[in-house]
């Protein structure tokens, strides 16, 4: 019997088959964008035994009293990995081949063994800062992870030729997040027989960056992620949807990072954990897709399973700027638009909650110095610095009582003290790939080297780019040379800082902040900032934009007014 929503229809691709939501006796206009999407796949694979009737009937009907309360399963598109997550996986498949072999005597037997869905591998979690400051660096550190990690990535390269419908893409090409965005996601996947919305699940938490571009897919677990490699659903309860209204314009000054801490503050005082978040409003206009991957990337952060932010125009101009199929893009509008999930102002969705910021009126700020949602205004810092030092830290009461030594490094003497800025790192999936913020880092550079100014010699500087597109502009903007002059080199293409590989500090600092109980600290453009995660030798973690951490290598230390 033909499935009454399926439908083919003639699209820029060719003929393929779609499942009409509009096929669904319910009022679909008054859904969330991101419960479309998961309707959609719930209706696609209705199969009577694990997907169910029922189950799109629920789906559809969205009942606040069942939010929470009823499960349905979905069935994620596709699997995204990274290497530290990704190789038990693979070894698990590999595992399974074995045991096949075993249970048949047939060693053909072993090629049955294949994920369902597409599987993509990036490997983008074991480079390390051990060289830094010297144009040399990439490759130092570049060589270094492959000797550390010869015998896992002579793994991953047999995975690759193994295994069907798994793809690994190598060291020093990106982060994964970045690497999803600008080259996996397809918006709207063709498999040359079906069109069906783009989703996943990934085995790291900011998965959830791909919400940006209007894609499901947050972070998993393992086995949640092998288990939809073997085409089994994810069983979630129905999710409460809070609708996060926003309006105006980002003013002068102000970066995405910026605004993705304000949010991250709002949501966390919300309470959105296993919640979506959905983005909508005016404001969204004229939001580019850098700016949404940035505030969709840290959900994990503000507590919400997805920030999600519907198909628009801006998603076209995306897909065009990094070079998809023109075919592709319009087969993304066109079947947007007729499943209703085009993002239009004029259609109010039933959310649980709302909340609304006008960008207009975000400052620049700094979080920390221990939690993402602990919001520090720029003009705020030293005065607040001052007051965690005294009390977080525990150096005095009314009066500040800072502890200094000499250090020698190099040839170089200086004091080092309480507040001093001892790794300045651009990092992060959450920034690195932000043209506006890695352009007014690179502007911020070359004012100070027109000044004659530099970084501060115990700061240990580094630039992570999340894909090889920011270097090329960097490059081609001559804001290279300028990050460089302020120590700024590229040290390789990776997670690097941002999870913890920042590598060891100069002896002589590291004895110095031991030896004397130094309250170091970190300004980085990362998304976590608990004491121990960035360097053992870092108690106190600011978030930052990149052009605030080039301005704080800068200036040394925290312990100063930058306004």
């Amino acid at each position: 019997m033909t499935h009454p929503a399926r439908h083919t229809i003639t699209t820029p691709l060719g003929k393929r088959v779609v499942y009409r939501l509009d096929a669904i006796d319910a009022d679909l206009a008054r859904l969330p964008y991101s419960i479309k999407v998961l309707l959609e796949a719930t209706l696609r694979n209705v199969d009577g035994h694990v997907v169910t009737e029922a189950d799109v009937r629920t789906l559809a009907a969205y009942d606040h009293a069942d939010l929470g309360q009823t499960e349905v399963p979905f069935m994620p598109g596709r699997v995204i990995l990274q290497d530290f997550t990704g190789v038990p996986a693979l070894v698990d498949l590999a595992a399974m081949r074995s045991a096949i072999v075993r249970m048949t005597g047939d060693e053909r037997s072993a090629e049955k063994i294949n994920p369902l869905v597409p599987c993509d591998l990036v490997i983008d979690h074991s480079v390390q800062v051990d060289a830094f400051n010297t144009g040399m660096a990439l490759r130092i550190n570049a060589e270094k992870e492959f000797e550390r990690n010869k015998e896992r990535y002579e793994f991953l390269k047999w995975g690759k030729s193994a295994f069907s419908n798994f793809r690994v893409v190598p060291p020093e090409t990106g982060i994964v997040h970045q690497v999803n965005l600008e080259y996996l996601a397809k918006v709207v996947w063709d498999d040359g027989s079906y069109l069906y919305p783009d989703s996943l699940v990934g085995t790291d938490s900011h998965t959830t960056m791909i919400n940006g571009l209007g894609v499901l897919g947050w972070g998993v677990g393992g086995i949640e992620a092998e288990a939809v490699m073997l085409g089994q659903p994810i069983y979630m309860l129905i999710p409460e949807v809070v609708g996060f209204r926003l309006t105006g314009r980002l003013a002068e000054g102000a970066t995405a990072t910026d605004l993705v801490l304000k949010v991250t503050q709002m949501l966390r005082s919300h309470e959105v954990v296993g919640k979506f978040v959905e983005f909508y409003g005016p404001g969204l206009d004229d939001l580019p897709l850098a700016n949404r991957a940035t505030l969709a990337n840290m959900a994990p952060e503000y507590g919400a399973t997805m920030g999600f932010f519907p198909v628009d125009q801006q998603t076209l101009t995306y897909l065009r700027l990094t070079g998809r199929d023109e075919r592709l893009v319009e087969t993304v509008e066109m079947y947007c638009r007729q499943q209703g999930l085009w993002r239009d102002n004029a259609v109010a969705a039933d959310y649980v909650s709302d909340l609304e910021l006008d960008m207009g009126t975000v400052v620049p700020a700094l979080a920390g110095p221990k939690r993402p949602q602990d919001r520090i205004e720029l003009t705020e810092m030293k005065s607040q610095w001052r007051n965690d030092l005294a009390t977080t830290f525990g150096r005095g009461g009314d009066t500040i009582v800072k502890t200094a030594t000499d250090v020698t490094l190099e040839d170089d003497t200086f004091r080092l003290a309480d507040g001093d800025v001892v790794i300045a790192a651009i990092t992060s999936c959450t920034n690195t790939s932000n043209p506006s913020v890695m352009v007014g880092a690179g502007l911020v550079a070359r004012k100070a080297r027109e000044r004659g100014l530099t970084r501060k010699p115990w700061v240990k500087t580094s630039l992570a780019p999340g894909s090889k597109v920011v270097t090329d502009y960097l490059t081609g903007s001559g804001l290279l040379d300028d990050l460089e002059t302020c120590g700024f080199y590229i040290v390789g293409y990776g997670c690097t800082t941002c999870i913890g590989n920042s590598g060891p500090l100069p002896e002589p600092i590291h004895d110095a902040i031991r030896g004397y109980d130094l309250v170091a600290t970190s300004v980085l453009s990362g998304n976590r900032n608990f004491e121990g995660r960035i360097s053992p030798d870092v108690k106190a973690n600011y978030l930052a934009s990149p052009p605030l951490v080039v301005a704080y290598a800068l200036a040394g230390t925290v312990d100063i007014d930058l306004t």
